[in-house]
């Protein structure tokens, strides 16, 4: 009798959990799931009071985001030369410069050690916003706004603490036992690093990558004060192109969003066994 009431209790508590999951997955996917929605409906359909629900489905929304039917195209394919330019270019040299600060921290000692670590992540306390102004003035000064070196330079800053601070941690996991056990073999320090550490630690360098590179591709904030020009905007910017002084092509900016949204979510689709996956440590025998 007890048997078939613990069960009984398991079973109850697998169906709340597997509810509470679906509902909050639910809560989660509801506003991307309305945008996809929204993007293959007419303008009028999704403005219209009261609310119209009844599926009329029409492509024309992509269509004159491409400038091939109706009002509404952007430049979307500049857009998304420059996203892919910025989020690549300061996504390489943010994991480079990341991975040789992790590296260091992880196993080398040197004066201020912690303080430094410290400094670096407290820069990621401060809201991306209150950093708008400064570095505004500072770009401007410099002659670098409305350009993309500026927005990469401003991309690889922001990035840099939060890459070494990931990385560090994964180089922390790796015995020093199998990178001196490659030195005693006959390695120089680059091979013990490059042979060893490096496929051990794939894991977070490729979490740091996707993190950094997503960051730079959806930004919106900073991105819009920097660039002015089709020349530099990005496509979260380009959003933009759909407001005017008294409306809001909704249906225009819902499609675009689509087209924004993809190439991330395929990206994190293709590497996310990277993300998923952990160090299995075998090498060193306790």
């Amino acid at each position: 009798m007890n048997n078939t009431i613990n069960k009984l209790n398991k079973s109850v508590l697998e169906v709340a959990r597997l509810v509470l999951t679906f509902l909050v997955m639910l809560v989660i996917v509801a506003p991307g799931g309305w945008i996809f929605y929204n993007a293959f409906r007419h303008n009028v359909d999704i403005q219209s009071r009261p609310a119209v629900w009844a599926p009329n489905f029409t492509l024309d929304n992509f269509a004159a985001i491409f400038g091939e039917v109706g009002e509404g195209f952007v430049p979307i394919m500049q857009y998304l030369s420059n996203s892919l330019i910025i989020s690549i270019t300061s996504t390489v040299i943010a994991l480079i410069i990341g991975i040789s600060g992790g590296y260091a921290f992880a196993r080398y000692k040197f004066k201020y050690k912690k303080k430094l670590f410290l400094y670096l992540m407290l820069t990621r306390t401060v809201p991306g916003v209150a950093m708008s102004l400064p570095i505004f003035i500072m770009f401007a000064k410099v002659g670098i706004i409305d350009t993309k070196i500026g927005i990469i330079l401003f991309y690889v800053a922001l990035n840099i603490p939060f890459t070494i601070w990931l990385v560090e941690g994964f180089f922390l996991q790796i015995p020093k036992d199998l990178y001196e056990a490659a030195i005693i073999d006959g390695c120089t320090r680059w091979e013990a690093f490059w042979k060893i550490e490096f496929p051990l630690a794939k894991s977070g360098i490729a979490s740091a990558a996707i993190f950094a590179f997503l960051i730079a591709w959806n930004e919106f904030a900073i991105v819009s004060q920097l660039s002015r020009s089709i020349d530099s905007k990005t496509l979260p910017v380009g959003l933009l192109d759909f407001t005017s002084e008294f409306t809001i092509n909704w249906a225009g900016m819902c499609a675009f969003s689509v087209i924004m949204i993809v190439p991330a979510v395929v990206l994190t689709f293709i590497v996310q066994k990277h993300l998923v996956a952990g160090l299995t440590f075998g090498g060193v025998k306790g």
